[in-house]
């Protein structure tokens, strides 16, 4: 062990704190998995690191969405606290302390931040023209102004930054800008509001960013912001708003954007009233890490803001904020329509946790790069990495050692030994790449390890020396056991109630990253029992289906429209509202495989590959028109988003376009070349 590994650490991690105004999806979960394996692998290697975390409460989002339900902002956000420690708990993200932003720790460092910042004159108070909403009667915040970026163009963004270009503007700044409530032009109102001079702090920022603290491209980034100037940033928003009123006002509260982020430290404080411990010891002493893992959305809030204003009131600004993409799935963004835009409780209902924690690690790496999540590739690489290689490894060497053996171990020696020490050399590699965050590699490191494991027993074959030297096929079983417990360390970060259950067979209590020095020779050990249930496709079907199936969340009211005059629609002809057609997803298919159905006169069955969204199976009535063997090869146009029917042979996943009127045959829409498998038709 290097000295730098054999030193402990004091550090303070943090994830972004999710909204209390919507459940967890699984693209939030990129985040909290990243950092838990992270934290999971510094406290595994002795480290002190503490976890925390908070729901983000206050905005006036928070206090529309509790009166469309009748109920308080307080109730409102205890009850989404309540289900989002539920989500991750279940997904094994372990939080020291998983607090509120809706607290008197909260309010008190608020206002202690705000009142330095004021004191050392880095507060500006001027009067500024904000968008007002002439049918609700308030002040619109950011968040419900949507329209076109003034940078880069892009519509439908936000009243503060552009999801796109991650731009940040005033939102009398937005093209087009309307109401997200109502949908109604906002007028201008003059309006006094608060200042923080982050300009004041360009020189200590830029002094900040030169010691890394961020990855390069996010430096890059910075760098341009830098170059167009700190603007002043407005931390106050107007009555009606749920949040902490500013300390002087009447009427002024704390835009949430100051208070989110101060979570991090109320929650710090919460932690550490409730075990005896000093807040300052993480928060001012020199001597502990303050480490962020965020997403590449909200950069700018904690490598400007933030740690401008942790400067300005004398804390320290964090060592590290770690930043990471977004995700997509099938290649697409998360979508309703094909049922990919789907809940953590969606996720768990249908599926192990512990798969989407091996996958995403399998797929993160050090870069701020968006990750897919591959739903074909996801079933065939966690049931190949941890039920082929890892879990059956456990399962054939300990089950012959208890059927063969009595159970119990022998000795390492020879090419076993030699086995051992190899993977034990491999620590100290994965253990970098676990810091890191290179978890990508890390996981494919593992699974050569666990091959060339699976290899030499293959190799050795106990089963054919236990017939002449039962003390061979033991020490050769041995250094399988010692290979499975070493695989199992390195896999705990990621993977830790499996780790868990290995442990237990292989009697272990106290496991740390020390353990890959403990060898595990002339002992017995506890008959298997399965550590790893293989995933299923009909699951992760399932699950695509459960996200087709569930309506969309209630969102802001409909603008009033006046009347207009009924439109005559001929009876044998029903329309149907655009959107509703906009949601048919057409795409481009390959037919891979087709047969006729027997029993049927005029069904065929094939076997479709839509690219990335994987193959799947449909059935369509044009066996009279067509020979099944004639369309091997075709490319067709299939709506790829119907909801599966079953039918008396069989579940067909979507429908394929054609077209026949009376007395002519059936003649598919497609496409002869120049399209690929999966392509949207639009």
């Amino acid at each position: 062990m290097d000295e730098k590994s054999a030193k402990k650490r004091k550090i303070l991690v943090t994830s972004a704190l999710p909204y209390a105004n919507g459940s967890i999806h699984i693209g939030h979960l990129v985040e909290y998995i990243q950092t838990d394996i992270w934290v999971r692998f510094q406290k595994l290697r002795g480290n002190e690191c503490r976890y925390m975390c908070a729901d983000d409460t206050h905005g006036t989002p928070i206090m529309i969405s509790a009166n469309r339900q009748g109920i308080t902002p307080e109730e409102l956000v205890g009850r989404m606290h309540a289900e989002h420690s539920r989500d991750f708990s279940d997904f094994l993200v372990e939080f020291d302390n998983y607090y509120t932003t809706n607290s008197e720790e909260n309010r008190y460092f608020a206002e202690l931040i705000y009142n330095r910042l004021k004191d050392r004159g880095h507060i500006d108070v001027r009067e500024i023209e904000q968008a007002w909403c002439p049918h609700d009667k308030m002040f619109l915040p950011d968040r419900m102004i949507r329209g076109t970026c003034p940078r880069c163009q892009a519509a439908d963004q936000y009243g503060d930054s552009c999801e796109v270009c991650s731009a940040t503007y005033n939102p009398t700044d937005l093209k087009d800008a309307r109401c997200s409530l109502c949908g109604t032009a906002p007028l201008t109102k003059s309006s006094q509001h608060y200042f923080f001079k982050l300009g004041d702090f360009a020189g200590r920022l830029q002094e900040w960013l030169a010691e890394g603290p961020v990855q390069e491209e996010m430096r890059n980034k910075l760098g341009e912001w830098f170059a167009s100037g700190l603007q002043d940033w407005d931390i106050s928003r107007d009555a009606p708003y749920f949040g902490f009123r500013i300390p002087g006002t009447e009427d002024k509260y704390f835009y949430v954007w100051l208070d989110a982020p101060i979570g991090y430290m109320a929650s710090t404080r919460n932690w550490c009233e409730r075990n005896g411990r000093s807040f300052d010891e993480f928060w001012l002493d020199p001597g502990s890490e303050i480490v962020h893992f965020i997403g590449k959305d909200i950069v700018y809030f904690h490598t400007l803001f933030w740690p401008a204003m942790l400067m300005g009131a004398d804390f320290r600004p964090p060592n590290r904020v770690y930043v990471h993409g977004f995700l997509t799935v099938n290649g697409q963004k998360m979508s309703k329509s094909r049922g990919t835009f789907l809940s953590a409780r969606q996720y768990l209902q249908h599926l192990d946790p512990e798969y989407l924690r091996y996958y995403y690690a399998c797929k993160l790496t050090a870069r701020v790069e968006d990750i897919d999540l591959n739903l074909s590739d996801f079933v065939a690489r966690v049931n190949a990495d941890l039920g082929n290689q890892f879990a059956n490894l456990g399962s054939r060497v300990i089950a012959f050692l208890h059927k063969k053996l009595d159970g119990r171990l022998g000795k390492l020696t020879g090419d076993g030994l030699a086995l051992v020490e190899s993977l034990e050399k491999a620590a100290d590699e994965i253990a970098e790449l676990y810091e890191g965050r290179e978890y990508s590699r890390a996981m494919k490191r593992i699974t050569a390890l666990a091959h060339d494991a699976n290899q030499y027993v293959a190799n050795a074959a106990p089963w054919s020396a236990v017939k002449d030297n039962p003390e061979e096929a033991r020490n050769i079983l041995t250094a399988a056991v010692n290979a499975f417990a070493l695989l199992n360390v390195f896999l705990t970060p990621v993977m830790p109630r499996m780790s868990q259950r290995v442990e237990k067979l292989l009697g272990r209590t106290a496991l740390s990253w020390d353990s890959v020095h403990e060898r595990l020779e002339d002992r017995p050990i506890l008959p298997f029992e399965s550590v790893f249930t293989k995933a299923a496709d009909e699951a992760v079907e399932a699950l695509l289906q459960s996200g087709m199936q569930t309506a969309a969340p209630a969102g802001p009211a409909a603008p009033a429209t006046p009347e207009e005059p009924p439109v005559v629609v001929p009876p044998q002809s029903e329309e149907i509202p655009f959107d509703q057609f906009a949601k048919v997803d057409l795409r481009v298919a390959k037919i891979v495989e087709a047969k006729g159905v027997d029993g049927a006169d005029k069904l065929v069955e094939l076997l479709i590959d839509l690219g990335q969204l994987g193959r799947r199976t449909i059935f369509a009535g044009i066996k009279k028109t067509h020979k099944p063997e004639d369309l091997v090869g075709r490319q067709i146009i299939v709506v790829a988003n119907l909801a599966p029917r079953k039918m008396k042979f069989g579940t067909s996943h979507g429908m394929l376009l054609a077209a026949s009127s009376e007395g002519t045959g059936v003649y598919l829409a497609g496409l002869e070349t120049g399209a690929r498998p999966g392509q949207r038709i639009s």
